[in-house]
């Protein structure tokens, strides 16, 4: 065993001298404190919105879920995407000199891009993914709760997606 990992271990629950950097870290933490707002008032209870159950770990021995595995697909899919569309754009870019030329080519490009296959896979999330994920629904609104946010649904790519990213106008 390695010299310094015997001493690490051995040493695990022994008080140390205090450091010159442990009297400036607690030097820090005090100044801190003491001009804290909720300093002497108790902290809020935070309450989780899960507890582990056998039923969940059961659930993690199958690895990724389904929900999961199709929105990776659709990353990867948007990715692969966007690599493509930047090597047309460079390359079209490059062979065009006209900038209304290029406008009208480039719109043309992305009118006629085939996102077919990512879109079906965003069809797929955006109809199962509140029951695949057990998704709460908010008593207010009436509809499923938001994720960091934002709506679980996502967006079917099109032309004025790809023209947002490239437009068609050259600067």
């Amino acid at each position: 065993m390695d010299p310094r990992e015997l001493k690490e271990i051995m040493s695990q629950g022994a008080t140390r001298p205090e450091t010159p950097r442990d009297r400036e870290e607690r030097r820090v933490l005090e100044a801190d404190l003491a001009q804290s707002p909720v300093r002497g008032r108790p902290l809020r209870q935070r309450l989780r919105n899960f507890r582990p159950d056998a039923e969940s770990a059961v659930r993690a021995l199958g690895g990724p879920l389904i929900w999961m595995r199709r929105l990776r697909a659709i990353e990867d899919a948007v990715d692969q995407h966007e690599r493509q569309l930047g090597a047309a754009y460079a390359e079209l870019a490059e062979r065009t000199d006209d900038p209304a030329e290029f406008a009208r080519l480039w719109r043309r490009t992305a009118e006629h891009w085939d996102f077919s296959e990512v879109n079906a896979l965003i069809a797929r999330h955006n109809a199962h993914f509140p029951a695949e994920a057990r998704l709460p629904m908010d008593p207010r609104t009436r509809d499923f709760v938001r994720i960091n946010g934002r709506r679980y649904e996502r967006v079917p790519l099109d032309a004025e997606w790809i023209l947002s990213r490239w437009p068609a106008e050259r600067r």
